[in-house]
């Protein structure tokens, strides 16, 4: 565990990536969605996407903490497990920073009425339906999954090169557009938007949990073979 706190100091020489950066954009987008809201008329609901931004972020922080630093760290004799691991704990951390902070902006929102402006940012009614602990623990997952995707894909960089990252993206495209398709064919676009709304937000944090489990383990299984 020592080792694996060490991974964590390393990650975290550069703070501006994993703690700064992911801040500002929050803090940037939140004060440009006021001033936005500002100019709307007051009794109108207005509700933002903007919170999602410092979590589309990490997905470049994941890409960053594996490019950036997993060659210095072979260089300091750390293993890969040891990496990973400790990788994945600094992620962990500075998301749940992050999810402390979309709590209690869901709590002002909700005691300001919105910020005096009825706007929500931070409280959305379908994240918050099952509660503060529900909605704090589908930001974490969603957060982290954004981390591990750049991961695994930064992972398959380091083991095979573009050229086989590229192809494989691009067949992960179409099978996406492909999927899209059949559903607009059967039009069932209807039935699937449903399903999801039904599942609520417990159900979608499993599914990230799942998601984050699965992507973990590929990009595990391939960073044991990276070229740093």
């Amino acid at each position: 565990m020592n080792r694996v706190g060490n991974v964590v100091r390393m990650q975290l020489v550069n703070r501006q990536t994993f703690i700064w950066v992911p801040l500002l954009v929050l803090g940037g987008t939140l004060a440009v969605t006021l001033m936005i809201w500002a100019m709307l008329p007051p009794a109108a609901v207005k509700y933002g996407g903007g919170a999602q931004a410092p979590m589309w972020y990490f997905f470049a922080v994941g890409i960053m903490g594996m490019t950036q630093t997993f060659p210095f760290s072979q260089a300091m004799s750390v293993t890969r497990r040891e990496f990973f691991l400790g990788s994945l704990l600094t992620a962990s951390l500075t998301s749940a920073i992050l999810t402390v902070i979309f709590v209690i902006g869901g709590f002002i929102e909700q005691a300001t009425n919105g910020w005096g402006v009825n706007g929500y940012f931070f409280y959305l009614d379908w994240i918050w339906s099952s509660g503060a602990v529900v909605a704090a623990a589908l930001i974490l997952f969603m957060t982290m999954t954004f981390f591990v995707t750049g991961f695994a894909i930064a992972t398959i960089y380091k083991r095979f090169g573009p050229a086989i990252l590229t192809i494989i993206l691009v067949g992960l495209g179409l099978v996406l557009v492909g999927v899209m398709w059949l559903i607009g064919r059967l039009n069932a676009w209807g039935q699937v938007f449903g399903w999801i709304v039904t599942q609520g937000p417990e159900g979608l944090a499993i599914g990230l949990v799942i998601t984050l489990v699965v992507l973990s383990g590929i990009a595990y299984g391939l960073l044991r073979r990276a070229i740093p």
